[in-house]
């Protein structure tokens, strides 16, 4: 089992740069497929961006695309969501997850951080 805990959100202005980060506990952070998923209120819960075991694959919603980077660092046992040129409609709950048998279903979940992004 791994736990995770988000951090990094906050109020910003359109056009600003934020990053998350998310740190896991547990299990060897590298054995697990990570991901980013967002929530706003009233909508159902979308898939951001996704990152192999080794860093190397990244996959990324297409709201996001261009403006978002998925990284982790493996030996901090943490990953990370750059997000660039943010606009209002990026205001969300912002999730991280661990996939643990690569099969595209996220196990395990953080607490969500809150970022807002004001016009």
């Amino acid at each position: 089992q791994v736990q995770l805990v988000e951090s990094g959100g906050g109020l910003v202005q359109a056009g600003d740069s934020l990053r998350l980060s998310c740190v896991a506990s547990g299990r060897t952070f590298s054995s697990y497929v990570m991901g980013w998923f967002r929530q706003a209120p009233g909508k159902e819960r979308q898939f951001v961006a996704d990152i192999s075991f080794s860093g190397i694959g990244t996959n990324y919603g297409d709201s996001v695309k261009g403006r978002f980077t998925i990284s982790r660092d493996n030996a901090k046992s943490t990953l990370y969501l750059q997000m660039n040129s943010l606009k209002p409609e990026d205001t969300a709950v912002y999730y991280c997850a661990a996939d643990r048998h690569n099969d595209n279903v996220f196990d395990y979940w953080g607490q969500g951080t809150q970022v807002t992004v004001s016009s």
